[in-house]
């Protein structure tokens, strides 16, 4: 790490950190704290447990409630009194003062709080649909991103891997499932309020993780929720005296799921099966099969294992993580720094003067502060960052990966006996050379966070408060590195003579490059009121929004937006929200920018009614029940304004003059669409929480249901025009599910039981869509699901639906003679396909594919697990899973190019005239290969899995021990993350979750395991 790195980090966490703990240790005068602790009734509680909070010192209050005691006036008193609510004072505020105590009610506990937007509820008030999970909750992992920690852990949230290794560990998130088939489906993500990145925060920044599922919570966000939100909060200080922690993780990452190569014998026969296939002759002869298979000749007769000689068993990972907190009544601070360093796994890439395997370094940091200036001001000043450093070959993954995976064994001596790189004019990436003569790079992403929060009370009026709220983010990214580039070598006629491909270049230093600049500013400023007359309470909150996101080169990206929300209770049993929210998007033409979302939510505790009270197998049951509207305004076009018509300029247009070249010419690419809008989404959800048997139980089920309108679709005019068509706002689609959360917890004498789980089910389906004319019934896609198969190359994802419905393998000639003529490929014979005549016209072409309802996005998804503790040992385990879900294998089993013969490790499993029966793949072909590479339901596979996601266990040293060295506490534990599958893929040998990892040019997903150390001072 260079001396600017450190500077750039220590120097705004010193000043944060001393400017808090300066005014959190300010000299304070003496005092009596002295009062009465009453009950509701006004009656005196005896007993009651009142402590200062920083130094727990502590008296009980008499038989007449009273108590007495020194302190200063930057003591935090905290009354605790079983079945009672606990509450803080301050000391000035305990003269000869009544204190008094309401009892305690389900779900509105001290741990109860749920954060809403620009809100706090406690759980017994929340009439919307919101599953959180505790940071303390979450595995301590050496991960690089949170979405690891987040998988299977909260109902309705559905996590899809979609790319591992160092700096690239990349998800999708969907909540509640899809709902929309040709727009952004990714949720908001809330960090403290504000639309910030939350995946590469480290897990100790965390005081909780919450999802936001339904429009009583949404709609808050207008024209930008529809596709839900994920909402976290950090960790702040707490009126105590300084606490210290540190956490120590090491561990070794190894692939889950890796291809194995053919050696050179098994692949000169494969290939020369192939060519016999095609009609070719054999390119292997006995004697070098012989060689191939004796070894030699390594240099005539090469045979690399590539995985072997380039991919590690095991990378390390480690993480270290130290925080620091505390306070008084006055001011409170947390501050965190961490450091996580997670190295490649690729071998042997150390040239003298760089190394090109990934390794990828991040300091994060964090100082929020929370000031009391006065009995009516509260500021908060929260300053994150983080920086990001990304060592990489200057080869892209899939460049090398694809080298290492598909180039032939027998391709190429990695050195030819002169020292160069061997290759050839087919094979021209060599591993070696591109790990270690091909230069690298290093990306340096450096990112800070800062947000100013104020709250001023409004004296003359009781319960109104103005609240404003700025937040400023700007991240920069450099790269720098080695730059060079190689030849290969291929032996020629005569001993000693070569053939170059490729022009060897020396290695020069590339100095450092500034690539970019991403600034964004967001506002939210205006007041709360929260007033409880007797029996009914009022809670109004309203907000103004605006948000400007600038980034060189680019216009900015504007929202605006106006909040107001309505919360009313009756004797905390009878609840109801109102939200109505006007935002606009600067996406839609002027004139048609913006739009309202109301939304209403009610809540009843059915079990505080007289008719319930005396159920003993019931503690507590509340319904609630939400709708509402709410807008997404990402349509993923590829350009802003839709509204203008699209023009691009380039070489292009009729072709003029004797040298035949095209002159510049203005295109239109795309018509204009003045009439876009936003998809809306009706959202309906109906639920339910309980405990039950002595609150050991807790239970929560929701049914849901959105109705997305306006979905964007195909105009229907006529393509003759010779335009690009518009789209239009005709579509329409629904999708509908359950979902549950179940917990158990008990606690009998030393054993500590925790247990829970969590079921997601929904499925879609498309209700309107402009359709292709003359399209066949069975092609389209009216009625069917929303979403398709997943099919992954190296130039990214691309998305089936329809499919051929193979009828096995053809096993003669014969019967391809007696079948439908199948037109996808010259000639089709004994071993290929065989595919469903569906329109029944005796020939086999695209009218023959189906639409159907496979989908790599599952219909269920679940997780569950528990922990136990007894007599400082501790063990957690926690599984997920999914179901009803689709993977295609075609890119695995036909990965290659024509220069391999399209051969892999599953080539052995093809189909010949002696193995018909066993065979689980058609016949190989190095040519005319079309017919059996087609998307068909032959290449599908069932998708489900169960996965042991995290398991870990510790042990926690006694007190008497630890404190001997002045220690608070000392944990050490052990864990593991992947570290089981279950699946349905008959030893397949490919990760379930990311199919295409580990083979083709995909990096391998990983398993981890670690220990760990945790020490409080």
């Amino acid at each position: 790490m260079s001396l600017t790195k450190y500077k750039y980090i220590l120097s705004v966490l010193c000043c944060l950190l001393w400017a808090g703990m300066v005014l959190a240790q300010r000299p304070d005068e003496q005092l009596t704290i002295s009062g009465k602790v009453l009950g509701a009734n006004r009656q005196p509680l005896a007993g009651v447990n009142v402590y200062k909070q920083e130094s727990g010192a502590s008296v009980q209050t008499g038989a007449d409630g009273g108590f007495s005691f020194q302190g200063t006036a930057t003591d935090v008193i905290v009354f605790q009194y079983a079945g009672y609510i606990t509450i803080t004072k301050i000391a000035p505020e305990l003269s000869n003062a009544n204190v008094v105590l309401q009892p305690a009610l389900i779900d509105a506990g001290d741990a109860d709080d749920v954060y809403i937007p620009f809100g706090i509820r406690k759980k017994r008030q929340l009439t919307g649909t919101v599953s959180a999970v505790k940071g303390s909750q979450l595995p301590q992992l050496p991960s690089s991103t949170l979405n690891n920690v987040l998988v299977g852990r909260l109902a309705g949230l559905y996590i899809q891997q979609t790319d591992v290794g160092p700096g690239a560990d990349e998800a999708t998130f969907l909540v509640r499932g899809r709902s929309s088939y040709n727009s952004n489906q990714q949720p908001i993500i809330l960090v403290d309020g504000v639309q910030r990145n939350f995946t590469d925060m480290d897990l100790n920044e965390v005081e909780s993780i919450s999802v936001f599922k339904d429009a009583a919570s949404l709609s808050w966000y207008g024209m930008y929720g529809a596709n839900g939100i994920i909402s976290v909060r950090t960790k702040r200080g707490s009126a105590t005296r300084t606490r210290i922690t540190f956490d120590a993780q090491g561990g070794m990452q190894t692939p889950l799921s890796l291809t194995r190569p053919l050696d050179a014998y098994t692949y000169a026969s494969l290939y020369n099966e192939a060519q016999a296939n095609s009609g070719a002759a054999p390119v292997y002869n006995q004697a070098a099969l012989d060689a191939y298979r004796n070894g030699t000749d390594p240099i005539a007769y090469p045979n690399n294992n590539f995985v072997d000689q380039f991919i590690k068993k095991a990378a390390p990972v480690q993480r270290y993580v130290a925080t620091v907190s505390g306070g008084n009544s006055f001011a409170r601070y947390f501050t965190m720094i961490s450091y996580f360093n997670q190295d490649g796994l690729y071998k042997g890439a150390n040239n003298p003067e760089y190394n090109a395997n990934s390794n990828f370094q991040r300091y994060n940091f964090r100082t929020n502060l929370d000031l009391h200036v006065n009995k009516n001001l509260d500021v908060q000043v929260d300053v994150g960052g983080r920086i990001n450093s990304l060592r990489h070959a200057d080869a892209t993954n899939s460049t090398i990966l694809g080298a290492i995976y598909t180039t032939p064994a027998n391709a190429y001596p990695l050195l030819n006996p002169n020292g160069s790189f061997g290759g050839t004019s087919l094979f021209r990436n060599n591993p070696l050379a591109l790990l270690t003569a091909d230069g690298n790079a290093t990306d340096l992403t450096r990112s800070l966070l800062a947000t100013l929060t104020a709250r001023q009370k409004v004296n003359f009026i009781p319960g109104l408060s103005i609240n404003v709220l700025y937040s400023y983010d700007i991240r920069s990214n450099y790269t720098s590195g080695y730059a060079q580039d190689f030849a290969v070598y291929e032996p020629g006629a005569t001993v000693g003579s070569y053939s170059a491909y490729g022009t060897a270049t020396p290695l020069t230093f590339a100095n450092t490059d500034f690539n970019s600049n991403l600034r964004s500013n967001e506002f939210w400023g205006g007041f709360d009121y929260d007033k409880t007359f007797g029996s009914h309470g009022i809670n109004f909150t309203t907000r103004y929004m605006r948000t400007v996101i600038s980034a060189p080169g680019s216009l900015d990206d504007k929202a605006e937006g106006w909040s107001n929300r309505l919360s009313y209770n009756y004797n905390q049993r009878y609840f109801v929200d109102v939200i109505g929210t006007y935002s606009g998007s600067q996406v839609f033409a002027p004139g048609k920018q913006w739009g309202f979302f109301p939304a209403v939510s009610a809540g009843w505790i059915v079990s505080e009614e007289s008719f319930l009270k005396s159920a003993k197998f019931l503690n507590y049951l509340k319904l609630r029940a939400s709708y509402g509207i709410v807008g997404n305004d990402d349509y993923s076009l590829g350009r802003r304004y839709a509204y203008n018509n699209y023009f691009s300029r380039g070489q292009t247009g009729f072709i003029f003059g004797t040298g035949f070249s095209a002159p510049n010419a203005t295109t239109q690419n795309a018509l204009a669409n003045p009439d876009l809008t936003w998809e809306r989404a009706r959202k309906t959800s109906i639920g339910f929480d309980a405990k039950f048997l002595n609150q050991m139980f807790s239970l929560s089920a929701d049914y849901f249901q959105e109705l997305r309108s306006d979905l964007l679709t195909n105009s229907l005019t006529p393509s003759i025009i010779g335009q690009n068509l518009i789209q239009v706002n005709a579509g329409k689609a629904r999708y509908r599910g359950v979902e549950t959360e179940l917990s158990f917890y008990k606690k009998l004498n030393k054993v500590e039981l925790n247990l829970f789980g969590n079921y997601t089910y929904q499925k879609s389906k498309v209700l309107a869509i402009n359709e292709e004319a003359g399209l066949p019934a069975y092609q389209k896609p009216l009625g069917h699901t929303i979403g398709s198969v997943m099919q992954v190359s190296s130039s990214g994802p691309t998305y089936i639906s329809n499919f051929l419905q193979a009828d096995g393998v053809f096993q003669s000639d014969a019967e391809v003679a007696a079948s439908p003529v199948q037109r996808f490929a010259g000639t089709v014979k004994a071993g290929d396909i065989k595919y469903k005549d569906i329109n029944g016209d005796n020939v086999i072409d695209n009218l023959d594919f189906v639409r159907t309802d496979y989908n790599y996005v599952p219909k269920a998804y679940y997780g569950f697990g528990g922990s136990v503790k007894y007599a400082g040992v501790d063990v957690a385990v926690m599984f997920q899973g999914t179901a009803g879900r689709t993977i295609s294998i075609n890119n695995l089993v036909n990965s290659g190019t024509a220069s391999n013969g399209y051969l892999n490790q599953f080539s052995v499993n093809r189909w010949t005239p002696a193995n018909a029966d066993a065979a689980l793949y058609p016949r190989l072909l190095v040519a005319d290969r079309a017919n059996n590479t087609q998307n068909s339901d032959f290449w599908l596979r069932n998708g489900d899995y169960l996965r042991l996601k995290h398991a870990e266990i510790g042990y926690t040293l006694p007190a008497r021990w630890v404190n001997k060295i002045k220690l608070s506490s000392l944990r050490v534990y052990l864990s593991g993350f992947n570290l089981l599958t279950f699946d349905k893929l008959d030893g397949l040998g490919v990760d379930p979750e990311m199919p295409q990892s580990g083979y083709a040019f995909a990096y391998p997903n990983l398993r981890t395991y670690s220990v760990g150390i945790n020490v409080k001072f």
